[in-house]
């Protein structure tokens, strides 16, 4: 809630810690949780913009107050106001950034994302980018509520080149907060025929999962590219096809794309046609991918494992450990001599060591030799804030399997 300016700064509400507990924000942690808040100064609801403050009155930082168990994203841990130009200076960072990466004027690849919340000191964002079109997604009531301003903000940034902007929020809003949000352009009315990535065409879907799709896995899915020439490959979890295409593209002899979902299935379909690709060498199969793999009796060259999150929460990290170590066992199992296996977890909750670990029992219940050949994460327009190492959820490892 905005109250009236002083000497030109406005001034917010006050969230006032607990002793001791501004050492988090002291060491620029971007979240405030509801344990370490002693009292609040002025009426604060959902989405409001708020001043953090130490217990002796010191200025901590400025974010959005949430109503779950993070209780404010902080936005600034200097003082200021959150105004056009405060978001005019975090985009046009976030997308100098993707320039330097060079995926702003990329002939073969037209989507990334140009926002990643806490990555771009921007939590509670997303903001990817496809061929002109940009998809925003809101992860707090502040970021929605501040739709306008960044809208305005991303029509100076990409100018003519910007076709639309697309608000694909209501889902997330309501599952954590309850809010009532309105999908829908925000800008213009249309989306491209495709965009593309490695030289792949794609058909944006706006009512797909999340931003309708996966940018994180553009770089594995041109690896895996690297390794598909004359090769049989099976790709699990497969979603609109990425894997699929790339190891298709590069000249792969075979390519079986399973998902348990129906829809997934016909996106491959479609996406192969759209590229012309020789239908003949690639079989779709909808499945239980678990199942699917202890049924098969071919083995394959080549194994992606690219499942959804096991674990979304700490409270669910055992279950989760135990299905990648479950899953990649019986990937393991099943891959042909001299195999490589493509193996991905995107669960936040759990990181890098215990994932790998994970596959390490794995391959001990399998009983194969297996060494490492890539340690793979997620590409520079999903940047980690030191931080904020809750930022880096995509760890990946590419198996060499005897």
């Amino acid at each position: 809630m905005v109250r009236p300016e002083t000497d030109g700064v406005a001034e917010y509400s006050k969230v006032i810690l607990k002793p001791g507990k501004e050492v988090a924000v002291n060491r620029f942690h971007p979240w405030i949780f509801t344990g370490a808040i002693e009292r609040l100064s002025g009426k604060v609801k959902e989405g409001d913009i708020v001043e953090i403050q130490s217990g002796t009155g010191a200025y901590l930082a400025t974010g959005h107050a949430l109503a779950g168990s993070i209780a404010v994203k902080i936005l600034s841990f200097k003082p200021c106001e959150i105004n056009k130009e405060f978001w005019q200076e975090k985009l046009h960072a976030a997308f100098d950034l993707r320039v330097k990466a060079r995926l702003t004027d990329n002939p073969d690849t037209n989507a990334y994302r140009l926002v990643f919340a806490e990555g771009d000191h921007l939590p509670g964002l997303i903001i990817d980018h496809f061929a002109g079109v940009l998809i925003l997604q809101a992860h707090s009531v502040g970021m929605y509520l501040a739709f306008d301003d960044i809208l305005e903000v991303l029509k100076e940034l990409y100018g003519d080149k910007l076709v639309s902007v697309y608000s694909k929020s209501a889902d997330a809003l309501s599952r954590m907060s309850g809010f009532e949000a309105t999908d829908g352009f925000l800008f213009g009315d249309k989306a491209p025929e495709y965009f593309l990535e490695n030289g792949i065409k794609y058909k944006l879907d706006l009512l797909g999962q999340k931003t309708g799709f996966f940018c994180d896995q553009r770089e594995h899915r041109k690896l895996v590219s690297s390794y598909s020439e004359g090769k049989s490959v099976l790709d699990m979890f497969c979603y609109s096809g990425g894997f699929t295409l790339n190891s298709m593209t590069a000249g792969a002899s075979r390519v079986v794309s399973v998902d348990s979902s129906k829809n997934a299935a016909a996106m491959v379909a479609d996406h192969v046609s759209f590229n012309e690709l020789t239908s003949d060498k690639q079989e779709t199969i909808v499945s239980d991918a678990k199942q699917f793999l202890d049924k098969m009796e071919e083995g394959f060259d080549i194994i992606i494992l690219d499942p959804p999150a096991f674990a979304k929460h700490q409270s669910q990290r055992t279950q989760g450990m135990k299905g990648y170590r479950t899953i990649n066992a019986s990937a393991i199992k099943k891959i042909n001599k001299g195999g490589i296996l493509f193996t991905f977890s995107c669960s936040q909750a759990i990181d890098r060591e215990s994932f790998q670990s994970a596959v390490t029992a794995a391959a001990i219940d399998a009983g194969r030799e297996v060494r490492i050949l890539h340690q793979l994460s997620q590409p520079p327009d999903h940047p980690v804030n030191l931080f904020h190492p809750e930022g880096e959820y995509l760890k990946g490892l590419v198996l060499y399997i005897i």
